[in-house]
Parts: C-alpha cells; structure tokens; sequence
C-alpha cells in the first residue's frame, strides 16, 4: 500500500448488542482503528440502508439512527455524534456517474456504520458519510459502482463496508456456543478462499456457488458491502482477514481488509 492511501475495509458487524458486549470481535475493531492512518473522512456503506436509487447522506450533523427492534432500551440510547461532511458528499457525487439524492434529513449514521466505529473511533471525531445500497441493482451492478470510489482512497478518505458475508437471521440459535451449520462454514471458507485468489468473478456470481451461498444469503443487502470492498482492491493489492468466526450458527463475522 503506498504511504498516503487508506485501507478499504469489510466488517461483518453481527448484532447490535455488541455496542454493549465487548467480544473479539470489536476487540479486533478496536485494533484496526488504532493502526491506521487517521483518515479526514469516512465513507460507510452499511447493509442497514437501502434505497431506491444511490443516496448520500449530505448533512453536516448526522443523528445517530437505532434501526431495530426488540432490544434492551440502553442500546436505544446510545449516540455517535460524529460530525458529517457535505464536502465528502459532494466528492461522492461527482465520482458515481448515477444520478444521487443528496439526503439531508431522513437518515444519519446507522447501526451497521456505529456499531463498529464505535470502537474503531470510540470519540467520534472523524466525520462520517454513509452511502446507500440501490435495491435495485445486481452484485456486478453494485460491483462496477464501487470501482468509481477508488480516488478517495489516495484522498485520505476510509472507506468502511459493513455487512455479513453470511447472514440468515431466520436459523440462528442464539446461545453463545452455539455450533455453525455446515453450510455457513462451507460458503464462508469459499468466500476467503476465493478472496485471497483474487477470485472476484465467482464472489460477485455468488448464487452460482449452490445450496450453501443461497442458504447463507437469503437476501443480499448484507452481502453487498462486500462487494465494495473487493472492487476497491488495485492490482499491487491483497486482501487481507483480521478477524473470523460464524457467530449464532448463521452469522459470518468475517471482516478484511484491501492494503
């Protein structure tokens, strides 16, 4: 990785009461945030936000969003008061050739943004923007857009995806010991396998992999942010895993990043 260009970074950030059960997970969270370089901005692509069409979040104090349900009211409370940064919006915008709603009001920073930066930048200081998931478009439509964000990176701007490589909430068991299912182990160790081949083409072809890739992604918002992340490697790059482990049998809590 040359001297100036920050990381492009995949969390697989699991449930939200991690913002108040410390694990391994936001350990290694906390140790990456701690390595790198401080960036000037953060550009999130979050599962938690999709839309119809390419939104940004264009605001200069985004509210922290507690988009859930059924947990205990401490998690409601807690805030990320990172500042935002229209001028990072703007840059965004000028990079997609898709047309963007700059978003001003109706969203902030989301759970699947500050359950994570919560401990990679737990004072909050670093601005944050959040880009959204178009519903409507394919994994190589996803794909091909994030390759047009790769300038930000030689700005000194982070780039942070955050998902699950695995992520199917209707099996999951919710004991700590709980056991992963053979198939969300079998499609996991795919995906690493293949990320560290450089094979893209069969990542973003996921539902040719069979029973395992399906039964790991019932939907695909979770898996999108990957994506992302892998389109922004350039070809003196590598992939590289910080952290593994398939939480509640059917969460992948995988997490890499592109230096």
């Amino acid at each position: 990785m040359t001297s100036h260009r920050q990381p492009a970074v995949f969390a697989g950030h699991g449930s939200p009461m991690y913002a108040l059960e410390p694990n391994r997970f936001t350990a290694a969270w906390a140790t990456l945030g701690k390595s790198l370089k401080r960036p000037d901005a953060i550009l999130v692509i979050s599962a938690h936000w999709v839309t119809r069409g390419v939104w940004v979040t264009a605001m200069s104090k985004p509210k922290t969003i507690h988009d859930f349900g059924g947990f205990p009211q401490e998690l409601f409370e807690i805030e990320y008061p990172a500042p935002g940064s229209p001028a990072l919006a703007d840059r965004v915008q000028e990079l997609l050739n898709v047309p963007i709603v700059m978003e001003e009001n109706e969203w902030g920073i989301d759970h699947g943004a500050w359950s994570v930066l919560k401990y990679m930048y737990p004072k909050a200081d670093v601005p944050v923007v959040q880009l959204s998931l178009d519903g409507s478009k394919s994994a190589r439509q996803h794909y091909e857009l994030a390759k047009q964000l790769r300038p930000l990176r030689d700005e000194n701007i982070l780039i942070l995806a955050s998902g699950n490589i695995v992520h199917n909430l209707r099996t999951i068991h919710w004991q700590e010991d709980a056991k992963p299912y053979a198939w969300a182990r079998e499609f996991n160790d795919f995906f690493v396998s293949e990320m560290g081949a450089n094979h893209h083409e069969t990542l973003i072809d996921w539902e040719k992999y069979g029973e395992a890739a399906h039964m790991s992604i019932p939907t695909a918002e979770h898996y999108w942010p990957a994506l992302y992340a892998l389109a922004l490697q350039e070809e003196d790059e590598h992939a590289k895993v910080y952290i593994d482990g398939i939480e509640m049998s059917s969460i992948s809590m995988l997490g890499f990043s592109i230096q």
